[in-house]
């Protein structure tokens, strides 16, 4: 087991899983508080990384592409202080944040975890329902449904029409972008039923964001329906074979491809890689045979 506590936070792992809980100091974000544990499986990072400085240093978790709702709808404009992958870490626990990264990587090693894009989300989300108020209006989503209300700062065009209730069925697609500079942000869904090209101000699917404190908690709705939205690296679904006649005789399976020459590098890099670790006392004997035996058969 490791763990690391921090005013930021406490991240814990045991083998499997980093669990991050966010800290209660008051400069430890909104966004973070409110979404609350977040527990990461092996199988979902890419990797870890700690950045010393010179007042703190900062544990950095990268998680695979494709892996996490929250990550996949904010695609890099999170600020880092609402990152709840990144922990600040005082100088006078280096020591122990550089441990916890020897830990998380050796795992990601014997476990032989990849770095490719993910099929499938690995995490689940903000919890349901959840129901947020920022900029103009207030989104509401229970796992079926998005109902989204208006405030007295909503255009009259847009407030006119009252509350809107979409199904999650009709959502072709969700955008959530920040404010920047004087640029305003905001949380649209696109209807399939409804297409629209009317900016956020105006468009009875959108949420307008002004760049306030609670504007990156929208995010968190966002998060919650791309979740349960078909994933957008899921594979193309797969022709139904033909139905055989009667008497006829089903193709051949094709013969498997022997490993290309990339792969047999990498099979013979992973080698080394055990030969190393036994060496260096982190895997036993049986461990390094196992594993040894494992690449064999795929040489």
């Amino acid at each position: 087991m490791a763990e690391i506590i921090q005013k930021d936070g406490t991240w814990t792992f045991d083998g499997d899983t980093v669990r991050i809980v966010p800290g209660s100091d008051k400069g430890v974000s909104l966004l973070r508080k409110t979404l609350g544990e977040v527990a990461v499986p092996l199988a979902a990072l890419a990797g870890i990384s700690f950045e010393p400085g010179k007042k703190s240093g900062r544990l950095r978790l990268r998680l695979r592409n494709g892996a996490d709702p929250l990550l996949q709808i904010t695609g890099g404009k999170l600020e880092d202080g609402s990152d709840p992958y990144r922990l600040t870490v005082e100088n006078d626990r280096t020591g122990v944040a550089e441990y916890f990264v020897d830990e998380v990587r050796n795992a990601l090693l014997l476990d032989r975890v990849e770095t490719s894009p993910v099929t499938g989300y690995l995490l689940p989300g903000p919890a349901l329902p959840i129901t947020v108020g920022a900029g103009d209006g207030t989104a509401t989503f229970d796992g079926e449904r998005i109902r989204l209300e208006w405030n007295w700062k909503t255009e009259e065009s847009k407030s006119s029409g009252g509350p809107r209730t979409l199904a999650l069925e009709d959502v072709e697609s969700v955008e959530w972008l920040p404010s920047i500079g004087l640029e305003n942000g905001y949380l649209r869904f696109a209807v399939t039923k409804a297409p629209t090209k009317a900016p956020p101000k105006y468009d009875p699917h959108a949420v307008e964001l002004w760049g306030f404190r609670k504007d990156p908690l929208m995010a968190l709705v966002a998060a919650a329906v791309v979740a349960r939205m078909p994933h957008p690296y899921a594979p193309a679904p797969v022709d139904t074979p033909p139905r055989l006649t009667p008497g006829a005789v089903a193709p051949a399976p094709a013969p498997a491809a022997a490993p290309s020459g990339d792969d047999h590098d990498a099979l013979l890099r992973r080698l080394r890689e055990l030969g190393e670790l036994h060496q260096a006392g982190i895997l036993t004997d049986d461990e390094f045979a196992t594993a040894k035996q494992a690449v064999l058969k795929r040489l």
